[in-house]
């Protein structure tokens, strides 16, 4: 066999070599064999005859000697090397059935030989620049974002005194009004506040009362120490203007003024002189007791005054025993329950404003030609359904992170430029009857800026 394998012609020739060496001897088939003048000598393709072919087939398909009691043969029949693989005439009838496969095929059709492919093609490259043009002429007008959200002033209500709760008279994520009671706490220890602060405030104004009837005691006191004055005023004046005269008489006429007539007239003078001086000190006495009474009067409604600041405070601080909705809207995150003893500053619940609007953090870049007043398109999240329109209310003066807990310093160390982004604010301008609405859920705001 392997004799017969290296009498092959096609034996190392190349595949296009054994491709023309088949298609000959499938014409010497089909034709009688050339004279044997007429064949050129040393020709490999034309040297073999057709008579030879069985004999080397014979040959080929002669089984070989077993050595050792193994099989030369493969399974199917086909020789072995000494390695027990397969010869190499296997590969070369192999390849020569690839070399006619791919003769055997038809030649490919070039783009110039598929107009119609061709026209497709360049219509639908046009059809997609014309689109992309016309995209891009009507995004240039809009600008989106989905960082944005619903928001509003959430309102967080809390006790301002301690207590027991009694009543809570809402349900989670009820509707509330404006002034409508929410929560009871024990008023028990405020009521008796209450009754202390009126006590303290009636015994005030009496007291206020007792200065004032004191005022008009002294005062009438006053008025009669005056009259004592004026009537010891007038004695003493007529016993110092006797004596006066008498001294000045004994002066010109010794003896025509008794001594004992002048003892008598300064000592009546001095006594008379005596009680109008009396006079005068209880009347200034009397004018100091009114003083007094006025000053007990002043000082009565001062602590009257305080008494109904107690009282004030002790009615508000009962006030706050009943806890109302300080606005219409929605109750949220309700933690309180009745027996729960509460501190001034604990939460209880929230209540979601009816007003809302949106908060868009677009790019700084995106603000170029974004103003106040331009129409706004809302799709949201919870709501995909609904045709939201809004407008740009206003724009924060500063990216979000300048407000930050902890702003940025960039004057040290390396320093990336980042994109920042700026809070929008977009007010609704219909928002949507049947779908519920409240802070946190996402929105897509696309602003017309042109």
């Amino acid at each position: 066999a392997l004799i017969g394998h290296a009498c092959d012609p096609g034996h190392g020739l190349s595949r296009s070599a054994r491709s023309a060496l088949n298609r000959i001897k499938r014409l010497e088939t089909l034709s009688p064999p050339a004279p044997p003048h007429l064949i050129p000598p040393g020709d490999p393709a034309l040297s073999e005859s057709p008579a030879r072919a069985p004999a080397d087939d014979a040959t080929s398909a002669a089984p070989p000697k077993e050595d050792a009691g193994e099989s030369q043969h493969d399974e199917s029949g086909k020789p072995k090397t000494d390695d027990g693989s397969k010869t190499q005439g296997d590969d070369a009838v192999k390849d020569q059935k690839d070399g006619d496969s791919e003769e055997d095929k038809p030649p490919k059709k070039g783009l110039k030989e598929r107009p119609i492919l061709v026209a497709v093609i360049i219509g639908v490259l046009v059809l997609a620049a014309v689109g992309g043009l016309i995209f891009w002429l009507i995004a240039r007008n809009y600008e989106s974002t989905d960082d944005a959200f619903i928001d509003t002033h959430i309102v967080r209500l809390a006790p301002q005194v301690s207590g027991r709760v009694t009543q809570v008279l809402v349900g989670d994520n009820q509707a509330v009004n404006a002034g409508q009671p929410l929560i009871a706490i024990d008023s028990a220890d405020l009521e008796t506040r209450v009754a202390q602060a009126k006590a303290q405030e009636a015994q005030a104004e009496a007291q206020v009362d007792n200065a004032r009837v004191q005022i008009a005691v002294n005062e009438a006191a006053y008025q009669q120490a005056l009259a004592d004055v004026d009537a010891a005023s007038a004695p003493a004046d007529n016993a110092a203007r006797d004596l006066l005269r008498y001294r000045r008489l004994k002066a010109l006429n010794p003896a025509a003024v008794d001594q004992q007539q002048l003892d008598q007239l300064e000592s009546q003078a001095r006594q008379t002189g005596a009680q109008y001086d009396a006079a005068v000190r209880a009347a200034r006495a009397k004018a100091e007791q009114v003083k007094a009474s006025r000053t007990q009067v002043t000082s009565g409604e001062d602590q009257e005054r305080a008494a109904q600041s107690q009282l004030n405070e002790a009615n508000i601080n009962f006030g706050y025993a009943r806890i109302a909705a300080p606005l219409a809207g929605h109750v949220a995150q309700k933690t309180v329950a009745v027996g729960n003893y509460v501190e001034p500053g604990t939460q209880l619940m929230a209540i979601v404003p009816l007003k809302i609007w949106v908060t868009a953090n677009f790019k700084e870049t995106q603000l170029d030609l974004m103003r106040a007043g331009q129409k706004v398109t809302l799709k949201v999240d919870a709501c995909p359904q609904d045709k939201i329109k809004g407008h740009v209310d206003s724009i924060q003066r500063g990216a979000g992170q300048a407000f930050s807990l902890l702003p940025p310093e960039n004057a040290t160390g390396n320093y990336v430029k980042v994109v920042q982004r700026v809070p929008v604010k977009i007010v609704i301008d219909n928002p949507p009857n049947d779908c519920w609405l409240g802070p946190g859920m996402s929105v897509e705001p696309t602003v017309k800026v042109r």
